[in-house]
């Protein structure tokens, strides 16, 4: 998605603006008046980003788009630790954070709560508050600018992090919609800590409208509670909507969830694997193999809207795919491997699987190279020597081993005198000890069509 970062910043800024939500078509008219995007091309955006989250409705006019984000707030930086006062707020600090010691750097931001609930009483007073009220410190921007969230002000952030962390706000409250007393079946009634709304009106079904028995605003009982959380004002105004929003980001992550559960790994990788005995001219189960058949190892292929189709030339854009430097194919439309397009079509690259799930006999196997950026701006091998003839305590095949394993994992390395970690998450390579860090790259090693046909026909003199 990296060729529509502009459209993708400007579409995250309007939803922040207009209480993290916007209509599908009222959102591409904002558009239109910062940019020149075509309604397939918004459409494209808008599906295929994982910053939004398409509410459909019966027709387009309904149709609505969400704002989302995996960013979080440090739940453990709220902690104390020794020190304080202003150095905290000019530096992001770590409070009670552990993690970027462990890590080699807190993937959440450091930023106190209450400056996101716009009612701090240390930021307003002449006492400095211990934790950062500084979006922009060292530690924070780092993380915005990874999510291109950088470009979003304050208030934007924190809205987008209201509906989406769900650490920062009270639940709505179940049983107030049970029953049919004045708290509906809450039995804590005004001592309750969750939100007394109407479910159905966060659902956005409620038939009864103003003739609800339950709340469809924050009422005074409501307000209190909130308030003595430090709520603001104008957040517990917008809350009824924000709720909505989370009420859909969450049914989206459950639905999600559901579908993935009822496929085994197996089946979810067979959508994209090349069958390895087809290659090899010699697949039993032919027409019936669920696996996909191809007389290569890859194959490139772009979504025209109906259909996935071949996307030729398929050796070249292997063969610049394969190389860690390109960040796109060469030609007039090139693919754009980061975001994995061409043009505003969605392409993938299927392959056979990975050599390290094999024996060393099985040929035509996926030998996939790790690498991280150099000094110079180069991708080095892991296990391979560097520019000072330096190598890593890891190699490509035990980082892909590892990857295999868990892709939430994280790995620890020695390179000379210095330790490291790479985490799969984000795929950077970190120093704890410095808070530096490296980016890290996958990519396949080329095999042409030549070496294929030749691999084929030594093995079937073997044979």
């Amino acid at each position: 998605m990296a060729s529509y970062s502009r459209e993708v910043q400007l579409a995250t800024g309007f939803l922040c603006s207009s209480s993290g939500a916007m209509g599908l078509l009222q959102l591409h008219r904002k558009l239109l008046q910062r940019c020149d995007v075509s309604e397939e091309q918004f459409c494209f955006i808008v599906q295929k980003c994982p910053r939004f989250l398409l509410v459909r409705g019966e027709r387009p006019d309904d149709c609505t788009v969400v704002a989302r984000t995996s960013l979080r707030l440090c739940r453990n930086y709220g902690r104390e630790e020794s020190g304080g006062g202003g150095q905290l707020e000019e530096s992001g600090g770590g409070g009670g954070c552990g993690h970027r010691e462990e890590s080699g750097g807190c993937p959440q931001l450091h930023l106190c709560k209450f400056f996101i609930y716009g009612n701090c009483r240390f930021g307003k007073g002449r006492k400095t508050c211990k934790f950062s009220h500084n979006i922009r410190s060292a530690h924070n921007f780092e993380l915005l600018r990874d999510c291109t969230l950088h470009e979003l002000n304050e208030d934007q952030l924190f809205l987008l992090l209201l509906q989406n962390d769900p650490a920062l706000l009270p639940e709505v409250c179940l049983h107030y919609n049970k029953g049919s007393g004045l708290h509906g079946g809450c039995t804590f009634q005004e001592n309750c800590t969750k939100v007394h709304l109407c479910q159905h009106f966060v659902q956005g079904d409620c038939v009864f409208g103003l003739r609800c028995n339950r709340q469809h605003a924050i009422d005074q009982h409501g307000r209190r509670m909130l308030e003595e959380r430090g709520l603001s004002g104008g957040v517990i105004q917008e809350l009824p909507f924000i709720y909505r929003n989370i009420h859909h980001l969450t049914a989206a992550a459950s639905e999600k969830l559901s579908d993935s559960s009822h496929k085994s790994v197996d089946q979810m990788d067979e959508r994209e694997e090349i069958c390895l005995h087809f290659t090899r001219n010699s697949c039993k189960f032919q027409n019936e193999c669920r696996l996909v058949h191809f007389h290569l190892p890859y194959k490139w292929e772009v979504f025209d809207g109906l259909t996935w189709t071949d996307l030729q030339p398929v050796e070249d854009i292997e063969r610049d795919f394969c190389d860690p430097s390109n960040t796109q194919s060469c030609g007039n439309c090139p693919v754009n491997f980061l975001s994995m397009t061409k043009g505003w079509q969605h392409v993938r690259r299927l392959s056979t699987v990975s050599s390290v799930t094999k024996p060393p006999h099985y040929i035509l196997t996926t030998l996939w190279l790790w690498y991280y950026k150099g000094d110079q701006g180069n991708w080095v091998e892991y296990g391979q020597p560097d520019e000072k003839q330096r190598t890593t305590s890891v190699t490509s095949q035990t980082l892909e081993e590892a990857f295999l394993s868990g892709r939430a994992a994280e790995v620890k390395l020695v390179k000379g005198q210095r330790q490291y970690v790479i985490s799969f998450q984000d795929m950077y390579q970190r120093n704890p000890k410095h808070k530096t860090k490296r980016k890290v790259c996958r990519r396949p090693r080329f095999v042409s069509v030549a070496e294929v046909e030749k691999k084929k026909n030594h093995e079937l003199m073997w044979t």
